[in-house]
Formats: structure tokens, C-alpha cells, sequence
């Protein structure tokens, strides 16, 4: 349809012009947008498997809002476009979060935003976990869900988000989702709990490498890639039996989320005769370092370390003090010169650091937490622990992409969108996703989980694999998931 602009004179003159060809604007009607097609993909019966993400876990806690912002439930509602059954989740009971068991609070509610930050929403939670729920499921999205797990006979026992919903006592994840028979499936973020724990405890499990037996693991620990391998085929095998297609993603580098980027390596504001004060406290550990390596009777101890190794303030923000277990241990020599450094750009300090960096150690105004007190492995991740989280998530993301190759399924590069994401930014709809906490729109208020509108980008970018692989067209007949039609944060009032 042409739009016709009537074009006024100034009120200086009186009269009017006629309209001539240039007062019509030609713009052409849009091209209409071709008909939602399926490709050869059968989304009749849906079963999601994964973890914490798959499940809809968010601002640290799952409750139904978050469950129903799932990405999984999103792409259900996609796929019910084009054949799609319905979708059934094991539902919590409330919007406040956590959990009890046997009528204790067990679990925290979820997080708000307060204005000023993220705190623990004021009320008691209402699911009492260790009630059994009947019915079948299409969403088996177990928060903490490690790889090996998938295959656990009775994991139920050990994980009570399974434990809910599972078939019997002794059930696997993996046995319950065939079980429901799926003509689609996604398989998503399997491989991140396995690096996760130790990521968020600041490295203090073990990376098992070369270890292949997983019951013998601890609960931050690392999973050794073999273990992971296993896994992860046994699950695709077993989903893709009876001739199943689906989705898979690989790990990203979870150290780019908010967890790990939002509190700054110099977060210590000092003035100048506060530094002068500590300096002077520190005067004979560093001269302590200076001694060591003049005797010259430590094996590989170097001017370099004693350079990373000496503490010094200034006036500004001063970098936390915390205690590196790679460094060279002098104790035997000086019980005095503990493994103590001050950080640098290349750590990354935990989110939960925040709120006890600058607290005092049994009310000692002296004895300050990240000062005058170094902080534990548990509130930093070093470079070489860091190091451990990406080359198990790389062994991971190599088995993920093979194995989907080798099945023919959609592959998501969740690696590439979350670096993009914190860099320049990662564009879903009208919004341009960055990780920053609470603002950002991707990172939910636990700075590891995703706000409800980046799983809508996370179910887009995954039906943008599934057009690719199996010819559908979500994208380009204008059916991908609305993002902007879901919340970055609850209010507290939703109860």
C-alpha cells in the first residue's frame, strides 16, 4: 500500500501546493514470509536432557517461573508449531525457590535484585523435595548433573531434583529419558557440572586426568575426558537408538561468566599512610623472600617469583592478598613466609569473594580478609587452575563435536556465543547480550545461570542448528523464540 504524505506550508504564506509525484512514498509491501516447514525433523514426542540450564535453573534456585522459561519449554512451544506433542516438567511447588526435606529448608529461596544488589528472597520455601511426583516427563534437566552421572543406577538417592521424578529407586537419567520413547531430543550442557565445582570453589578439587574410575572422585573435582567420552557417547547411542535426531551443544568456557568476571582483582581501596602501614607490616616477609633466594638452597626459586611474591600497597586499589599453593613452599625454611601473593589481572576472584573481602577475623580491626589476611585457595582461580577448566573443557568439546558428526545431529557452539557474548556482545532479537551481572541480560542474578531471556537466546541459537542440519526454518519464517517477550530478573513479590 502507498503512504501518502501531505506536506504543509509555513504559516508565513497562505495557500497551498498541490502534491506532485516526489509527496508519494513507493515503499514496497514486505515479501511475505514462507510457510513454518519441519524439514526431516519429527518433534512429536520432545525429551530434553541436561542439567541445571536444561532444567531452568536461575537466580541460583529452580522454581516454576524459571521452569517455564526454560529453554526447553521454549522450543517445545516451537516445535508444537509443526507437529510438536505437548511437554510435561516436574514442576516445583512455588516461585520462592529452594527446598525442604522432611519440613527443613534445605535449599536457599532464590535471589532478587534489591535496588543495590542480589539477596536471598525473604520467605520459606513450600516443595518438600522428597515427594515422590507420578507421571512420565519430557524435561530431564537435573541440576548438577554431571556426565558419568547420567548412568548411576539410583542417582535419585544422591540427587533429589532426580529423585522426584524418577521411575524407580534404582533408575538412571539416561534409561528414564529413552524410556519416553523421543522422536527429538536435545542433549545440552552435559560436561559443564564437570567443571564447574571446581571452577566456582576456586580450583580446590583435583583434575583427574587419567583416573577412570568417577566413584572414586570427590565432588570438585575434575572429570577425566575419557570418563567424559564414555558418557557422553553411551547417552547419544542410547538417545539416537531408535532413530531419534537432535541437538547437541558443546561446554563453553564457563570462566567468562559473571561468577568469575565481576569482582575485580583490585577491589582493596586504600589511602596513602593505610599502605604505608601495611607496607611496613610486610617489610620483613619481603625481606624474608630476598634472604631465601640469596642462599641460594631452593631448587627453581627465582628472582621471578620472589618479584610475584612481595607484597606492596598504594595509594588507590590495591590487589587482594591470597595464598597460591603453586608457588614454591618455604615454610620449612621460615614458617613465616607462607605461599602469599597479591593478585593480578590474569586471576579471577569468585563472586561470593565479595562480600568477604575486607571482613575481620574474629572482629581484629588488624586482621583483615584480603589485606592483612591472605584469602583461601577457595575465593580465587588461578591462572593454572583456570588452565585445568579449559583444557578439560576442550578434550570435552572435542568428543561433543565428534559424536555429533559422526550421528549427523545439530551442533550449537555455545563456546563461540559466550566468548562473543563477553567481549562484544552476543545479538538475539533487538537486544545485544553481554554477561555483566544483573545488566548484562545473559547472566542471572547467581552469575552462572541465565536469565529467562537468554535461554530464549540459547533455544534460538539451538533452532538455528536444527534449520541448518535438518532443513527447518524456524529462522527464516520468522518463528524463533521472542526474547524480548521474557524477564531478565523476578520481582520479589512473585511467591
Amino acid at each position: 500500500m502507498k503512504t501518502i504524505k501531505y506536506l504543509f506550508l509555513s504559516a508565513v504564506l497562505i495557500g497551498f501546493t498541490a502534491c506532485n509525484e516526489d509527496d508519494y512514498d513507493y515503499t514496497p509491501d514486505p515479501e511475505p514470509l514462507p510457510a513454518l516447514t519441519n524439514g526431516s525433523a519429527d518433534f512429536s514426542k520432545y525429551v530434553a536432557v541436561g542439567a541445571s540450564f536444561s532444567a531452568g535453573f536461575t537466580d541460583n534456585a529452580l522454581f516454576i517461573a524459571g521452569q517455564q522459561n526454560s529453554f526447553p519449554n521454549m522450543l517445545s512451544q516451537q516445535f508444537a508449531l509443526v507437529g510438536g506433542g505437548s511437554f510435561s516438567q516436574p514442576l516445583m511447588s512455588d516461585n520462592i525457590g529452594g527446598f525442604l526435606v522432611n519440613g527443613t529448608v534445605a535449599a536457599n529461596p532464590r535471589l532478587y535484585f534489591n535496588g543495590t544488589g542480589p539477596v536471598i528472597l525473604p520467605a520459606t520455601p513450600t516443595t518438600e523435595i522428597t515427594t515422590h511426583l507420578s507421571g512420565s516427563f519430557n524435561n530431564y534437566g537435573i541440576p548438577g548433573l554431571k556426565s558419568f552421572h547420567m548412568v548411576v543406577p539410583g542417582y535419585g538417592s544422591l540427587n533429589p531434583y532426580f529423585g522426584r521424578m524418577a521411575s524407580s529407586a534404582t533408575a538412571t537419567v539416561l534409561a528414564d529419558a529413552v524410556a519416553q520413547n523421543p522422536t527429538f531430543f536435545s542433549l545440552s550442557e552435559i560436561g559443564g557440572n564437570d567443571v564447574l565445582s571446581y571452577a566456582t570453589s576456586g580450583g580446590t578439587g583435583v583434575y583427574q586426568l587419567g583416573n577412570l574410575n568417577p566413584a572414586t572422585y570427590a565432588s570438585n573435582d575434575i572429570t577425566d575426558p575419557n570418563v567424559f567420552a564414555a558418557s557422553f557417547s553411551a547417552a547419544v547411542d542410547a538417545l539416537t537408538a531408535n532413530g531419534a535426531k537432535g541437538v547437541v551443544s558443546n561446554v563453553p568456557y564457563i570462566t567468562s561468566l559473571a561468577y568469575f568476571t565481576t569482582v575485580p582483582y583490585n577491589p582493596v581501596p586504600l589511602d596513602q599512610a593505610t599502605a604505608d602501614q601495611l607496607n611496613a607490616a610486610f617489610a620483613a616477609y619481603n625481606g624474608g623472600l630476598d634472604y631465601v633466594l640469596s642462599l641460594g638452597v631452593v631448587p627453581n626459586f627465582t628472582q621471578e617469583e620472589v618479584d610475584k611474591r612481595k607484597v606492596n600497597f598504594v595509594a588507590g586499589q590495591n590487589a587482594v592478598l591470597i595464598l597460591d599453593e603453586d608457588l614454591t613452599d618455604l615454610t620449612g625454611l621460615n614458617p613465616a613466609l607462607t605461599n602469599m601473593r597479591q593478585t593480578t589481572p590474569d586471576d579471577l576472584l569468585v563472586l561470593t569473594s565479595a562480600s568477604f573481602i575486607g571482613t575481620t577475623v574474629g572482629g581484629n580491626p588488624m586482621m583483615i580478609n584480603g589485606v592483612s589476611v591472605p584469602l583461601g585457595d577457595q575465593w580465587v582461580l588461578t591462572p593454572e587452575e583456570q588452565t585445568n577448566v579449559k583444557n578439560a573443557t576442550d578434550a570435552y568439546n572435542q568428543t561433543i563435536e565428534a559424536v555429533a558428526n559422526s550421528k549427523g545431529l545439530a551442533l550449537v557452539d555455545f563456546k563461540s556465543i559466550l566468548i562473543q557474548a563477553a567481549t562484544t556482545g552476543y545479538p538475539d532479537g533487538d537486544f545485544i547480550f553481554n554477561t555483566s551481572l544483573v545488566r548484562g541480560g545473559l547472566c542471572s542474578l547467581d552469575g552462572v545461570h541465565l536469565t529467562a531471556r537468554g535461554y530464549a537466546a540459547m533455544a534460538n541459537a539451538m533452532l538455528k542448528a536444527i534449520d541448518a542440519t535438518y532443513g527447518s526454518n524456524f529462522n527464516e519464517s520468522g518463528n524463533l523464540v521472542n526474547s524480548g517477550a521474557y524477564p531478565t530478573n523476578y520481582p520479589p513479590t512473585l511467591q
